[in-house]
């Protein structure tokens, strides 16, 4: 699954192409599996309130979330072999670095994170 990141105190989109990582599987892999994060793709990972960077190829940001999807932290351009926390987050995002300055976002902003695979399989058109 794949989901829209949007900042919706500063109308700016962080990502259109963000994975979920909700599963221990998923957690531990993290972005191991990538050389590198395109625009608009990234990793929310829920829930967690720190990571680290340990055997990571490129540099992120960190973006921290409460429950109700409120920035509570960030983090621009974190190096590998690193280690970030935000005890007070419920999930964090990883984008590609730069993401944060591009998108303006702050702590205090708050987020909409929204499906972005469309419809169920199966689900039938009502028109």
């Amino acid at each position: 699954m794949t989901i829209l990141v949007r900042n919706r105190t500063r109308g700016t989109v962080l990502g259109d192409r963000v994975e979920v990582a909700d599963t221990s599987a998923k957690r531990r892999t993290g972005l191991l599996k990538h050389a590198r994060l395109e625009r608009g793709q990234g990793l929310w990972i829920v829930p967690c309130e720190s990571v680290h960077s340990f055997f990571m190829k490129f540099p992120i940001d960190l973006v921290y979330l409460d429950r109700a999807k409120k920035v509570r932290r960030t983090r621009k351009g974190m190096a590998p072999w690193r280690i970030s926390a935000c005890l007070t987050a419920h999930s964090i995002l990883e984008l590609p670095e730069g993401t944060i300055t591009e998108s303006g976002t702050e702590p205090g902003d708050q987020l909409e994170l929204e499906n972005n695979d469309g419809p169920p399989k199966g689900a039938e058109s009502r028109e």
